[in-house]
């Protein structure tokens, strides 16, 4: 049964009350633990007041449904993020840090603070000038250490495709929002370079990453929230660049999504879902990866690049995901932030926690899912 748009916006207000209020979780985290980090037990990414990419994800779905209302009830909020981060002072520079950037671009004008537009600008351009590249140009994978807010993580001639959602849609937004030829064609290189690395093309999907160092794509898993930062990505890119994209590269960029779709219908588990490992049914079911990929096929249905018979799928993830908030909002079943990995069994021992991302992504889905 298709959701209703009453139910709809029930689970979305509990939703939105616990992603502005979504604390810290009590355990104890020892940074030195490597066992400890690479299930996911990060500090900085619980939470919703520090600045990463956790915190990033989860503004860009509040600014979505703003948008939706187009009423600025979320501006004190907003104000009251951006304004608290900067009397702290913002952490390194890196691709990680770059995705609070993304709902700021769209933020500037309504929360009418010239340093916010200033702030953006230094990071596109930053992007451009000074951010590592692996071979052939593309952003390497830099991160912010841990705990160490001005410390990076290298991740030397590393690409991973988490790098799309963080910093080239924001990249892509800059470019359009100030005619800036040489944001939109670095950002629409860094969309290319990313699918020809990381793209799979016997099987439609996407590797987490590539090395050029190791010349491989680590364990060539075909992570599900990795493949969703495209899903939900390459439709995001498409809007901002309307009229402007070369024919060619966009409908490259379409052939690529729809394959990446119909690989992953079939990879639908029975509930909605789809695995954290998407190959794995033995894999848990995760959430944030799913909800941000049926947000890009329902906005790929609504902008006429995908036909109605794929709404049946997305119908069905709509229902899994108001199944996963629970009582108090809080969306179930979302893993934790997600190191790259060499086997199946990294993703599969990534912690189940409540993200800033995992209310966003299901945030936007269920937006997406209004009619």
């Amino acid at each position: 049964m298709k959701a209703t748009n009453d139910l709809l916006l029930q689970k979305i207000n509990l939703l939105v009350d616990k992603l502005m209020n979504l604390g810290v979780p009590d355990c104890k985290t020892d940074i030195t633990n490597k066992a400890e980090l690479s299930k996911g037990l990060i500090p900085r990414d619980f939470g919703i007041k520090e600045w990463d990419w956790p915190q990033g994800v989860g503004l860009y779905g509040l600014q979505k449904l703003e948008d939706f209302y187009k009423d600025g009830r979320y501006h004190d909020f907003f104000q009251d993020w951006y304004q608290s981060n900067l009397e702290i002072g913002l952490p390194s520079k890196n691709v990680n840090t770059t995705a609070p950037f993304l709902p700021l671009v769209d933020l500037c004008n309504e929360l009418n603070n010239p340093i916010y537009e200033r702030l953006c600008m230094e990071r596109a351009k930053w992007l451009i000038n000074d951010l590592p590249r692996t071979k052939e140009g593309a952003f390497q994978h830099v991160t912010s250490a841990i705990g160490n807010r001005q410390g990076v993580h290298l991740n030397e001639s590393e690409m991973w495709i988490d790098t799309i959602f963080m910093t080239v849609l924001f990249l892509n937004k800059m470019g359009h929002k100030y005619n800036r030829q040489d944001f939109i064609s670095e950002a629409t290189h860094q969309m290319l370079i990313h699918i020809k690395y990381l793209y799979e093309k016997k099987t439609g999907l996407f590797y987490h990453g590539w090395s050029f160092n190791e010349n491989s794509n680590f364990g060539e898993i075909f992570w599900c929230r990795g493949n969703s930062w495209f899903t939900f990505g390459i439709i995001d890119f498409l809007e901002t660049s309307k009229a402007t994209l070369d024919i060619g590269i966009k409908k490259y960029l379409l052939d690529t999504f729809k394959a990446q779709v119909n690989a992953l219908i079939k990879l639908q588990a029975p509930s909605g879902l789809w695995h954290t490992v998407l190959t794995d049914n033995t894999s848990y079911e995760e959430v944030s990866g799913s909800a941000a990929i049926v947000t890009g096929i329902l906005k790929a249905i609504k902008s006429g690049y995908l036909d109605d018979s794929y709404q049946t799928y997305a119908d069905k993830a709509i229902e899994a995901i108001c199944q996963n908030i629970d009582t108090d909002g809080t969306v179930l079943n979302v893993s934790a932030g997600t190191g790259m990995g060499y086997d199946a069994n990294h993703y599969k021992n990534i912690i189940i926690a409540p993200m800033a991302y995992g209310q966003s992504l299901a945030l936007s889905a269920l937006c997406e899912a209004l009619v």
